[in-house]
Formats: structure tokens, C-alpha cells, sequence
């Protein structure tokens, strides 16, 4: 019979044992060895049976056993020893704790990191008269006033890091795919290094989907229930012990509440919202049910909630345990974009204009891309977005439009009906960055539209490659060893290791595929033929990911002739081993999973190349250190960064990829091989296709294959343990989440605690008044005439290299003060449509005016230090301390067409 109501009943530990708990509750454990081995000894079926989830272990071990564990000293020691380890890295000093320490000693501003943009602040005013804002009540209105000055470090007291999806462990379902799990690797790196982080995201229900597949090989999607009594969850109460609710309000005054539940991180607390509460219609119950589940509305309404509910599930958390209130907001992506328009509200709550608002929550926000093509973006339809705020709805005091102007596309070739939550991102955050360097040049190029005037390359939009967090991804064998160690490690004991790695995934498959054909209706009789599915001495080719069209699943199959030569061949064989998922609603997706998987079932081949269902995080431990070759062929530039690869090269893997995301800067031919592309204009998709399949054959076939098998007198194939050796020492330390989060500490989370505590809200209103000001006036702002002269005087006026151009240039400023804008050169080379590359900015000096005709005269030398073709042009930008980038305002005015012709009259 079916139960009508399913709840957990949580076991009681004996006293010497209660340790268990606070080990289980801290995910640490996820990437902590000695603790999954102390649990593991616990019960070592119960934690297979597990999954390896110390919450569910414990709660399903015989009440003797733990009996006699409690009486056991020889575990009640590793207890204790395990419990001083978690209680010392929680509280001892870590990275960021050091350089707080070493900038408060060095004084204010030694923290700016070098290339930085930082701006020249004044000294923090006070708060203006009837700007405080109200005190915090369980769901606080608005956050606390200023208290005094800044502390010396530029680094901030606590960021709040918002995302839509979490990969901590597989315990916690809670991500999809790579945005997940590189947030989840953001916090644990965090919480190694020290960063004051807090997690904000959303509970699901369901989690995503757990995959299998038709005997036809038809993807298919199973949803269990995740009870969160059940998970390494805590609820968050009140000092009374009632759970705290987080309302919402929907259109019509209908009310959404959503209760919170704690996951730690190490270090770093993680709040997830839930709305699966009895307060709650069936509705608004299932806001939280699925990851990236349901339409347009239901989307908008998770967004919603991760957004304006997680400023005030972080609000009451802090109220609730004295954690500083966080100084920086970091959005994963725009779908918590919403958090910055919370933060506006809570400002306007207080008696602080919107403008000026707006400013002060920009300061301290940063915003985070990871979406090559518009089409990635979330986007939804203007009165959809307008219904759900406004006086009966949400954000009440703000007006609609206001809400609307942040969001739409009013930008040339931007959709006017559209609200782009990556484009409230950006003009919600005074930093942005996407995640390589690759992907920061595409995105300033996407959304060079919000920044009119200015060449992509100006696009304040900077990039951070993201890392990998190498305990949770490294295995075990590989971690004791070391990356030091390497280069002294002997080729026959590298090669060892990596066999041994090959073994376990060969193990490890073959298990899975046989619980696959299980689900697909085989009879054990009728799978003998798993015992001899791939070989532990083959080449191995790894392939896992998300199944979207441009990742390219089937690429491989492109020539299934060429492929069955290369899985087959007599001397050199390869074997692959392939995983993925297709989102739900993607029949495209599930045809390329039904395609790779009907190849896969061909008796020929079967036991060479094997397509694993259910791709997660645990398989994925498993499967990086397995493979000799990772395998990424997306089209390029449409892969932001492709962490996977990095995982695998953590573990001596190496990388067959297209020049792609991170694979694009850090590619050596030490660490791998490049798939050459053809992605030029002229080829169309098909023609691409077949050129990039026949690369990638001719690869493994000539060098890929040979070099694996060239085997040395002592049996070894010694140039592929070079290059495993060099990939674990050079290329290992560039990949990891450790250095990418110190980047976003250093370049990023700094800055913007900078520029929060700058912009106070006097300064806030200052900065706003000044902007509208400067907008005003801005249509009768003009570059009004441009002379140039050669010094010293060249023959027939010839530029010759090492002299000097005298720039004397006349500027309207239309009301302006000469303090309110900066008048450039720019200069470098040209192009042959007389574009300038690779320029040079010169600040110009004002030396007179205004004269009869209200211009303003600026000058100053532009030095000619390069050969060759060489232009220059001029403009005026708005200045001022308080402003990040020049472009932030996006008002540039440029020379018209006649005065260009008669600057170019002047020269000759």
C-alpha cells in the first residue's frame, strides 16, 4: 500500500557519537577523504547503498551498530580527530584573512589589485537627514545604516553569491549542469580560501531530472521527490523556534511565503528558498518544484523568488545570527537579477530617491555572465513583467516603467517587447565579467549595444576564467600525490597510476551500463556481453556534458565508418565513453542522445564505445580520472569556459578540444591537441561539420592514437607520460576554483566594496543628480573643430616616427563645466577602413575659453612612437571620481563628418 504521507524520522546518536552530526551537516565531508572514510567505516554497504550520503547513512544504520561504535576507541578517535580537523578549518585564518591582515597593516587603498579600475573616491559623508532605513522585523525591510567608517582593507566584510542552481554533492540535487557545479566549486574555494561568502538559491522539490532510457534509446525523465528532512539541511527559525517565512506578494495582492533551508559549505552557508509550504495555494507550492521546469510565468516566478526573496532570506539570516550584513552582491547569471531591484526598494523604504538608489546598490553589485548567444538569455515578455510589480504585486513604491527601463532592449537590434534579465544584470552592476577570455571579448561584443559610441573592446565587461575545485574533482590517489610530486614521480609509476584510474572507470561503466540495460527491459541472460565492454589498456576518450545542439554530441558519428575503423583498429584502437543529458522540453537534444545511443547498441561496437545515462556529479568523479583524452568539440565561440576539461586535467587527462572557452588561452601543445575549425562566413553548417569531423578523425588516427601506443624499450609510451607529467604541473595549477575565486576577490569583489562604501547615500544622491545633469545636457555636447601640427615640421608635412602632433581641439560643452568631461585623443593604427586597433587614449588639457561662441579650448601633444599606417580621432566623456569606467554613463560625443574633413584639410 502507498503511504499518504512520507516524513523521516532522525536517528539519536549515543553521546560519544554526536559528532556524526555536526560532520554529516557540514558538506565538507564532500571534499574531505578522511571523513568519507570515517563514514565509510561506519557501515561500509549502508554508505555504497548510500550513495555515499552521510545524512541518509545515519539515518538507516542498525541501533547495535552504533552501540557498539560508541564503544569502539580506536573509531572514537578517528571521530575526534576528524571533528578537531572540521572545528580547526572553520575556525582558523585562511588566505583572505591574511591579506585583510597584510592591508590593514599597509594602510588604506593597498588593496587596489594592479589593472584594476578603481575609482578616486572622497572621504565617506554621512548618511543625509531621514535616510535611515526602518529597523529588520522577520522579513527585514531594508538594510543597515551606515555604522561609522569603512575599515581599512578594501576587502568586504561579507558578498552575498547568487545562483540559480548549486552542485555542492550529489547528496544535494540542486544543478543541472555546468553554471551549477561551477557555483558550487565557487563556494567550496571560497570557503578554503577564507571568503566571506553566503550562497543564495532556490530548494527544488525535484531537483533536475534523474535520466534513463527506451529500448529504442529514447531519453527519458524520472523526477523523485526530494525530501529535504532527508537532506544535509537545516530550517531557518526564529529566536522562538518558528520557521522563518519569506513573503512575496503576486498580482493581485495573492500572497507566495517561502520558508529557508541552510546547507554548509565549509565556511560558507548556502540559503535555499523553498516554497513548498501549507501557507501556500497549490500554485504558488510548486514555484520551487523543478529546476528550469515550466513556462514563461513559472520561470519569472522562481526568478522572482531567488531574487527579491533572497535579499530577505539574507536580511533575516543575518538578523538571526549577527553575520555582517554583505557589502557586495554577486549574480551567477541574470537569473537573480532581481535581487538589485530588492535592494532599490528597501533604499526607497527608507526615503531615498531611485536614481539615487539605483547608484548605491550598482556600486557594491557585480554581475557575472556565462552566455555566448542572446538566445541563452532569459527573456520574457513585457506585461508579463509588468504585472507582477506595482502597487498590488511586487516592489510596491517603485514605479512599473522604472522596473521596465532596466530590462528592455532599447538598444539597436534589441526586441522592444522583451524584458532581458541579462541586460538588468548589467545596468544593475557596476562590474561585470564573463568566464574566459574568449568569452569576455564575445560578450562585449553581444552587449555592445548598451554602451552606443563605444567600440566593443571598450565594453566595461572584463573576464575571469573559471576554475575547478581539485578536491572534489581529483582523485584520491592523484591528491595524495600531489602536484610537486609529479616531476619527480617515475614514468612507470605515472603510468601505473593512470592504468589503475583507467580500471576503475572500466569497473565503474560496465556497472552502469548493465543497470541501464536492466531499466531497458534486457534479461540477464542477454548480457554476458558487458563483462568484456571496454579494456583497461585501451586509449580511452572521455565525452560528458549538457546535450544543447552547438556542444555537438554527434560530431563523432559524422563519417560512422571512420569512427568504426578508429574503435576497431587491430594495432591502435580507441574506446569512448560518452554521457549527457538533454534538456526536457528538447526533442532535438533527444534525438542526438537516441542517435549516439543506437550506434553504441551495434554489436560491432559495443563494446568500444558506451553511452552511461544519468550523468552527475557522481559519475563524473568517476569518469574524469578515467580517461587518457578528454573530448570537447562545440562550436566555437559558443562555449563561455567548458570546465570539464579542466576537471579531467586535474587528474592527468588529456584535452582534444576546438579552440574554445578556456581550452582558447591556456592551449599548449604539452597538454593536448587543437580541432582545427571552419568557422568562417562563407561555410555553411553542413560543410562545417563534415570539415571538423574529418580534423578530429585525422587526429586521433595520425597523432592522438600513435602517440599513446609508441611504446619505448621499457614498454612505456614516454612522450604521453610527458605530456600527462606536464599537464599535472603547469597546466593543473591554472585550472583551479582556488585561483579563479582570489581573481574575483582581488579584481572584482574589492573594487566594488570600494566603490559601496564610497557612494554612501549622500554621495549616491550626488552621483544621480550629477548623471541627470550630465544627461541633459549632453545632446548639445560637440567636438567642434581639430587642428593638428607636426613638430617639429616634417618636409611636405610627412609624419616621420619620434615626432610630435600638436593637437588643439574646440568643445561645446553645452552648459557643461569643464570638470564634467574629459576630452581625449585616441590613437594607433588603422585598418584599411581607417578603424583605429590597439589604441591609445591621451587626455587633453582645456587652456582657454569659453570664447565668443561658448566653445572651450583643449590641447595637448600626441607622441607618433609607432610606424606604419597611424590615425587618430577625438571625443568627449563624461567624468567623474565616483564613476568605474568611462563608459559607465554611455555618452560619448566624436567628431562630426565636416570637422573630421577638417582636421584631415589641417594635415595635409
Amino acid at each position: 500500500m502507498k503511504a499518504i504521507r512520507r516524513f523521516s524520522v532522525r536517528p539519536v546518536l549515543p553521546e560519544p557519537l554526536r559528532p556524526l552530526h555536526r560532520l554529516a551537516r557540514n558538506l565538507r565531508w564532500s571534499w574531505h577523504p578522511e571523513t568519507r572514510e570515517l563514514f565509510e567505516s561506519v557501515d561500509p554497504e549502508g554508505w555504497r547503498e548510500s550513495g555515499g550520503d552521510p545524512v541518509r547513512l545515519l539515518g538507516a544504520v542498525p541501533v547495535s551498530r552504533l552501540a557498539d561504535l560508541a564503544e569502539d576507541r580506536s573509531f572514537l578517535r578517528r571521530l575526534t580527530a576528524a571533528a578537531d580537523d572540521l572545528h580547526d578549518y572553520l575556525t582558523g585564518p585562511r588566505w583572505y584573512q591574511g591579506r585583510v591582515a597584510a592591508e590593514d597593516r599597509a594602510g588604506p587603498g593597498a588593496s587596489a589589485p594592479s589593472g584594476a579600475p578603481v575609482p578616486s573616491v572622497p572621504p565617506s559623508a554621512p548618511a543625509p537627514s531621514g535616510a535611515s532605513v526602518p529597523s529588520a522585523t522577520s522579513v527585514p525591510s531594508g538594510p543597515p545604516a551606515p555604522s561609522g567608517p569603512p575599515a581599512p582593507s578594501g576587502l568586504p566584510t561579507a558578498i552575498a553569491y547568487f545562483s540559480p542552481e548549486f552542485g555542492i554533492t550529489a547528496a544535494l540535487p540542486q544543478y543541472s549542469g555546468g553554471l551549477g557545479i561551477l557555483a558550487g566549486d565557487h563556494l567550496k574555494a571560497a570557503s578554503d580560501l577564507g571568503v566571506p561568502l553566503m550562497g543564495v538559491g532556490l530548494l527544488y522539490r525535484h531537483g533536475y531530472f534523474r535520466q534513463s532510457l527506451s529500448r529504442e534509446g529514447w531519453q527519458q525523465e524520472h523526477y523523485p521527490v526530494l525530501d529535504p528532512d532527508e537532506l544535509p539541511l537545516t530550517q531557518l527559525c526564529e529566536a522562538d523556534g518558528r520557521p522563518v517565512r519569506i513573503p512575496l506578494t503576486l498580482p493581485g495582492g495573492r500572497p507566495l511565503h517561502a520558508r529557508v533551508w541552510q546547507a554548509q559549505v565549509g565556511r560558507v552557508p548556502l540559503l535555499l528558498l523553498d516554497s513548498d509550504v501549507e501557507e501556500n495555494g497549490h500554485g504558488e507550492r510548486e514555484v520551487t518544484d523543478r529546476l528550469y521546469g515550466g513556462g514563461s510565468e513559472h520561470r519569472l516566478l522562481q526568478e522572482m523568488l531567488l531574487g527579491i526573496g533572497g535579499v530577505r532570506a539574507l536580511r533575516a539570516y543575518c538578523r538571526l545570527t549577527g553575520h555582517p550584513e554583505p557589502e557586495v552582491f554577486h549574480t551567477n547569471e541574470g537569473h537573480a537579477g532581481f535581487q538589485g531591484l530588492e535592494r532599490i526598494r528597501e533604499l526607497i523604504a527608507g526615503g531615498v530617491g531611485f536614481d539615487a538608489a539605483h547608484e548605491a546598490v550598482r556600486a557594491g553589485t557585480v554581475f557575472t555572465t556565462h552566455t555566448p548567444v542572446p538566445a541563452g538569455i532569459d527573456r520574457f515578455d513585457r506585461e508579463l513583467v509588468a504585472r507582477h510589480f506595482g502597487d498590488d504585486a511586487e516592489l510596491p513604491g517603485i514605479e512599473v516603467e522604472r522596473i521596465l527601463a532596466l530590462g528592455m532592449e532599447t538598444y539597436p537590434g534589441g526586441e522592444p517587447g522583451l524584458f532581458n534579465m541579462a541586460v538588468m544584470g548589467l545596468r544593475l552592476a557596476q562590474r561585470a565579467n564573463g568566464v574566459s577570455t574568449l568569452h569576455g571579448r564575445v560578450s562585449r561584443e553581444m552587449f555592445a549595444g548598451l554602451w552606443p559610441g563605444f567600440d566593443p573592446e571598450e565594453v566595461p565587461i572584463t573576464s575571469i576564467t573559471n576554475g575547478v575545485h581539485a578536491p572534489t574533482w581529483t582523485a584520491p590517489e592523484v591528491t595524495r600525490l600531489g602536484a610537486r610530486q609529479f616531476g619527480h614521480l617515475a614514468d612507470s609509476e605515472l603510468w601505473e597510476l593512470r592504468r589503475t584510474l583507467r580500471k576503475r572507470l572500466v569497473a565503474e561503466a560496465r556497472q552502469r551500463l548493465y543497470a541501464s540495460w536492466r531499466q531497458r527491459g534486457a534479461g540477464t541472460a542477454e548480457l554476458g556481453w558487458i563483462d568484456g565492454v571496454l579494456d583497461p589498456d585501451v586509449l580511452t576518450i572521455g565525452f560528458a556534458r549538457r546535450v544543447p545542439s552547438y556542444k555537438r554530441l554527434t560530431l563523432m558519428l559524422r563519417d560512422q565508418d571512420r569512427l568504426m575503423e578508429l574503435l576497431l583498429h587491430p594495432e591502435r584502437p580507441v574506446q569512448i565513453v560518452v554521457a549527457g543529458k538533454a534538456h526536457p522540453a528538447d526533442d532535438g537534444g533527444k534525438r542526438l542522445v537516441q542517435e549516439l545511443v543506437r550506434f553504441a547498441d551495434d554489436p560491432r561496437v559495443r563494446h568500444r564505445l558506451v553511452f552511461l545515462p544519468d550523468y552527475g556529479m557522481g559519475m563524473a568523479q568517476q569518469l574524469y580520472p578515467g580517461c587518457d583524452v578528454w573530448l570537447n568539440n562545440p562550436l566555437r565561440p559558443l562555449e563561455a569556459c567548458g570546465t570539464s576539461g579542466m576537471k579531467a586535467a586535474l587528474n592527468g587527462c588529456l584535452n582534444l578540444s576546438v579552440l574554445d572557452g578556456w581550452w582558447d588561452e591556456w592551449y599548449e601543445p604539452d597538454f593536448g591537441w587543437a580541432i582545427p575549425t571552419a568557422d568562417g562566413d562563407a561555410i555553411d553548417e553542413t560543410r562545417r561539420d563534415d570539415l571538423e569531423a574529418a580534423a578530429l578523425y585525422d587526429l586521433l588516427e595520425q597523432r592522438v592514437a600513435p602517440r599513446f601506443y609508441d611504446r619505448g624499450p621499457d614498454g612505456l609510451p614516454g612522450r604521453w607520460i610527458a605530456m600527462v607529467r606536464r599537464t599535472l604541473t603547469t597546466l593543473g595549477p591554472k585550472v583551479l576554483a582556488g585561483r579563479m575565486v582570489r581573481e574575483y576577490a582581488e579584481r572584482l569583489y574589492a573594487p566594488a566594496a570600494r566603490s559601496h562604501r564610497a557612494l554612501n547615500l549622500a554621495a549616491a544622491a550626488e552621483l544621480a543628480t550629477w548623471k541627470t545633469r550630465i544627461r541633459a545636457a549632453w545632446p548639445d555636447v560637440a567636438v567642434d573643430h581639430v587642428e593638428a601640427h607636426l613638430t617639429p615640421p616634417a618636409p611636405g608635412g610627412a609624419a616621420e616616427l619620434g615626432s610630435t602632433l600638436s593637437l588643439r581641439v574646440r568643445v561645446r560643452l553645452g552648459g557643461l563645466d569643464p570638470a564634467d568631461v574629459e576630452v581625449q585623443a585616441v590613437a594607433g593604427r588603422v585598418d584599411d577602413t581607417d578603424r583605429i586597433t590597439d589604441a591609445t587614449h591621451v587626455p587633453l588639457k582645456p587652456t582657454a575659453g569659453p570664447d565668443l561662441e561658448g566653445r572651450h579650448l583643449y590641447e595637448g601633444p600626441l607622441a607618433l612612437n609607432r610606424t606604419g599606417p597611424f590615425g587618430y580621432t577625438v571625443r568627449v566623456l563624461p567624468a567623474h571620481p565616483l564613476l568605474a569606467h568611462p563608459a559607465e554613463p554611455g555618452l560619448i560625443a566624436t567628431p562630426s563628418e565636416a570637422t573630421s574633413e577638417a582636421a584631415g584639410v589641417l594635415m595635409r
